[in-house]
């Protein structure tokens, strides 16, 4: 028998300082509004880090792909 070692743990979390909380308007109608995506993003490169960010992701609950912007 074999004895594996579990002393090793592999880090699954986000790191805290980049983290972005990325929040949707939802559909045309108003379909999943306010689902929320956590995300890491770097400001240092973007050209005006003054503007929030802005992504178009899958949105699960309006089953279509919607635009996610920065709330934090």
């Amino acid at each position: 028998m074999t004895k594996i070692d579990c002393s090793v743990r592999i880090s699954t979390t986000m790191s805290q300082e980049r983290l972005i909380k990325m929040v949707t308007q939802g559909d045309k109608n108003g379909v999943g509004k306010n689902h929320t995506y956590y995300s890491t993003y770097n400001n240092k490169n973007k050209k005006d880090p003054s503007k929030k960010y802005e992504a178009k992701k899958y949105n699960p609950i309006a089953k279509t792909h919607t635009v996610y912007k920065q709330k934090k």
